[in-house]
């Protein structure tokens, strides 16, 4: 059964891979540069649907910049195999594209550059197909004590601040931000909690955690601490160095309440 606290806070912890995706390909970088191939998008989610994730997240990295929309025949791939929910992102432009995943399979679109550019993008989808099909992505560096947001997977800075474009997010009729420190992004040094922690405490929807997971004291914290919702992890779940049926187990001695899990590793 679904818990909620403070209206759309949701009690379980979520734990969210991420899989970002280049040409058909699964990457990963460091502080958004640096890429390197990983694999298959598909076979590795199937292998964390075997493992315990709550969520998956496949993001194209490079569709907005290069003028690309999503590809679709991944998308009927990931939710032919796939039997949890995934939410898609990368070069959804207007409300046509996220009608196009809709019927692909998505379960969530995620929106960054496209809603900084056409806010009401936001508007539209919530009263479209209802606020838990929206995510707003938002990528946000800190500089002296100022959080900008970028688009364009991380490339260009726009006039908008962190917690000003996710409150007004909110209030158009997104379900959940996807919030990404482009400080914190790679470098496995642990989550911006404290931007998180203010962040929860602003909103009333969920917020996912993502950039700079490296240990399983990092999900601790970033839960305990950073008080949110999910946390979203890639190459530390891609290479191995977390199992997440041990994460969840740790996780529960630490008394952050996860779902249970039967699969890979044994009920928690």
């Amino acid at each position: 059964m679904t818990n909620y606290l403070n209206g759309y806070k949701m009690l379980a912890k979520r734990i969210v891979p991420c899989l970002d995706i280049r040409n058909g390909t699964t990457v990963k970088g460091v502080n958004f540069v640096g890429i390197r191939e990983v694999g298959d998008p598909v076979e590795l989610a199937a292998r964390y649907v075997d493992e315990g994730a709550d969520e998956l997240v496949f993001l194209d990295i490079t569709a907005s910049h290069e003028g690309r929309k999503t590809m679709l025949d991944l998308v009927r791939r990931i939710s032919r195999d796939i039997t949890i929910p995934f939410t898609i992102g990368g070069g959804i432009n207007d409300f046509g594209d996220a009608v196009k995943l809709l019927e692909a399979g998505a379960d969530k679109i995620s929106i960054n550059s496209a809603a900084i550019k056409s806010p009401d993008l936001i508007d539209q989808l919530a009263k479209g197909f209802g606020s838990q099909f929206v995510v707003l992505a938002i990528d946000a560096k800190e500089e002296a004590d100022e959080w900008t947001v970028f688009i364009h997977g991380g490339r260009i800075p726009v006039e908008r601040t962190l917690f000003d474009w996710a409150r007004e997010g909110q209030e158009r009729g997104c379900g959940e931000i996807l919030f990404t420190s482009m400080n914190h992004d790679g470098t496995k040094q642990g989550f911006a909690n404290k931007a998180l922690a203010r962040m929860s405490g602003e909103l009333n929807i969920p917020i996912i955690a993502s950039g700079g997971a490296g240990s399983v004291k990092d999900f601790v914290d970033v839960f305990s601490i950073g008080k949110a919702d999910a946390a979203l992890a890639a190459s530390v779940f891609h290479f191995g160095e977390i199992p997440i049926p041990f994460l969840k187990r740790q996780l529960a001695i630490a008394n952050i309440p996860v779902r249970e899990t039967v699969n890979a590793g044994g009920k928690i």
